[in-house]
């Protein structure tokens, strides 16, 4: 197992809103200071509801796997998507703006 590369304490973080299936959220994400992402934090506009826990926990489970040398390109391509090829849920949303440069459809 790689060892856990952490982030400093102080660091430049990007947030941007976005919607999925008609709800609105929020991600926050700061990568490390050769440009790979380190972490993502995803909320939804429904503290503690079932889209906004599921979104979060998506999210730390995410940061915990790029923190240990996952790349989002395999993340990404791993994630649930449409007959189009459009992320289903909020993390691959959320990881394809970050992917495209934080353009918000």
């Amino acid at each position: 197992m790689i060892e856990r590369q952490c982030l400093p304490n102080r660091r430049i973080a990007e947030t941007f809103g976005f919607e999925v299936a008609g709800l609105a959220y929020v991600c926050t994400f700061s990568r490390y200071s050769n440009g790979r992402v380190g972490e993502v934090f995803i909320s939804n506009h429904k503290n503690n509801s079932s889209a906004d826990v599921n979104a979060r926990d998506a999210a730390i489970a995410t940061s915990i796997a790029l923190q240990h040398g996952a790349d989002v390109e395999t993340i990404r391509k791993a994630l649930c998507r449409d007959s189009r090829g459009q992320p289903s849920g909020p993390l691959g949303a959320a990881l394809d703006i970050i992917a495209d440069g934080g353009d918000v459809p």
